[in-house]
Order: structure tokens, then sequence, then C-alpha cells
């Protein structure tokens, strides 16, 4: 049996580059970069991506979250902009938006592929995992910590930089 790959898929590494802490509409995320190393993300594209946090933040974000943002180049030019907070204590959720060709801002990426009970649908990459990975187990240390101001400095301080 063959796995679901393309046959003319060819597969590279990427480069994942830590950006940041922003925080927005009273919570903190780790921002990241993930490219082919000789496609960066474009200054207007990460505008465009610091636009998102002034404009959108406090209606995706919660007061009180923790979690990272991935802003992906898939391409020349699609990216994505993969939001992920920790909630209920140990649960990843995301919010997926997008931006292709010259649109102006980010737009959700829901209407691609709308919730329907019991279907599968797009998650994570290959190369977004490898930020995913990290941060699942830099925020699995945080819980086991006390907690507190120092171990929450310790989490913002644990980034990911690196190929996947």
């Amino acid at each position: 049996m063959s796995a679901a790959v393309d046959a003319a898929y060819r597969h590279y590494p990427k480069q994942a580059g830590y950006r940041g802490l922003v925080e927005a509409g009273g919570a903190a995320v780790k921002l990241y970069h993930l490219t082919a190393p000789d496609a960066p993300v474009p200054d207007e594209v990460a505008s465009l991506s610091a636009e998102w946090f002034d404009e959108q933040a406090a209606t995706t974000l919660a007061a009180g979250d923790c979690g990272f943002v991935i802003l992906h180049r898939c391409g020349a030019d699609f990216y994505f902009l993969l939001v992920s907070v920790w909630r209920g204590s140990n649960e990843l959720w995301e919010a997926v938006w997008y931006r292709h060709g010259d649109m102006p801002a980010f737009a959700p990426f829901d209407a691609a592929y709308p919730a329907q009970a019991g279907l599968v649908r797009p998650t994570f990459c290959v190369w977004e995992l490898g930020i995913v990975a990290h941060e699942s187990t830099a925020w699995g240390r945080y819980l086991s910590s006390q907690r507190d101001a120092a171990a929450r400095t310790r989490w913002v301080e644990d980034v990911f930089e690196g190929t996947i």
C-alpha cells in the first residue's frame, strides 16, 4: 500500500525563526516565521501580520491566552497565519487565517473547509508540526512547574529556531 503522496511531490527543508513575543488582547503569543531558507516573509506580509494583531486579536484571542502563531510562507504568494492557544489547561486550540496573492489583509480560512461533524480536515503540515512539537513540550514543562511568574518567563524564553 502506498502513502497518499503525489508522485511529483518533492520534500525540502524549511526554516523556522522566532520573531518575538506579541502581547495583544490580553494574550501572549510567540510569533514564528516558517519559510524556505531562500524565501523569507516579505516585509509587506510581515506588516499585514502585525496589522492582523492590531485588528483581529481582540476577537480571536482571549485575555490570559498563551500560545504561538506561525506565519507560514507556502510558495510564492500564499501564506497561512496559524493562531494556536492553550485552553482548557492542556488543549491546543487553533484559528486559521490566510493571504493569497494581493489580498489586502489576512482572512479566515474557515470557508475553504467548513466544520462538518465527523469529517477530517487539514490541521498542521509536517513543517508546522516541528514548531507545534516544540511548543507542546514547552507548555508541558510549564504545566509541570509552579506556574508562577518565573515559570511563565521560562515558557516565554523557550522558543524554537532551526531547520524542519
